[in-house]
């Protein structure tokens, strides 16, 4: 389980095509006090590690990722140099400092507009088909691993449909420093992972 609060950006150092795709990954984290099989948070998905290191580059990790999760969020598009949100398991007795997130993605979105407003920038989301019912105005939602609060929801097709909903995140400049917000831009792809306090409720209400 993870909070959604970003703790380094990483880079990705190398990819490696083989039965699965392997990523390394450098990080400012200290290899020493990763475990091997732990879970780190990656661009919002939750990936094990399976190997770990210090060079004269620094420390780092690898993951193996199957092409499931390359075809269902925005993996398939790291190469060499991507730069990612990273966030370690929760442990308990750590503060929660965003909602509760699985690091399971449950689509990806799009940016479609980014503007100034005040000292953050305001961003536009479009949420990929059938997600937008799970995103309400003043809810959580997970966005490349960040916890974040919706401020407003349009849905202009019914169902939250592909292309039916826009949702607006503010993100203030402190996010956008300690994370990739600050690189984003329109156009680009997003892991999104709806609030699971939503999931449930969904899933208890829907008829039979």
């Amino acid at each position: 389980m993870f909070t959604g609060i970003i703790t380094d950006v990483g880079r990705i150092r190398s990819v490696e095509k083989r039965g699965d795709t392997r990523f390394t990954i450098a990080t400012a984290y200290d290899a020493e006090g990763i475990d091997i099989g732990a879970s780190i948070a990656c661009a919002g998905c939750c990936l094990t590690v399976v190997q770990k290191g210090k060079d004269g580059e620094g420390d780092w990790f690898a993951v193996d990722v199957s092409q499931e999760s390359l075809d269902c969020t925005t993996l398939g598009s790291w190469v060499e140099g991507t730069r990612i949100n990273l966030e370690r398991a929760l442990k308990a007795g750590d503060e929660l400092g965003g909602h509760v997130v699985s690091g399971h993605v449950d689509g990806v979105g799009r940016i479609v507009d980014i503007r100034p407003e005040g000292d953050s920038l305001r961003f536009t989301f479009e949420a990929p088909e059938g997600l937008g019912r799970f995103i309400a105005s003043k809810g959580s939602v997970t966005l490349n691993g960040t916890s974040l609060t919706v401020n407003e929801v349009e849905d202009t097709k019914p169902g939250g449909n592909a292309g039916g909903t826009r949702f607006g995140v503010n993100i203030i400049p402190h996010t956008q420093a300690v994370t990739t917000w600050g690189m984003a831009k329109a156009g680009d792809p997003i892991n999104l992972e709806i609030d699971m306090l939503a999931r449930y409720v969904a899933r208890l209400v829907q008829k039979d």
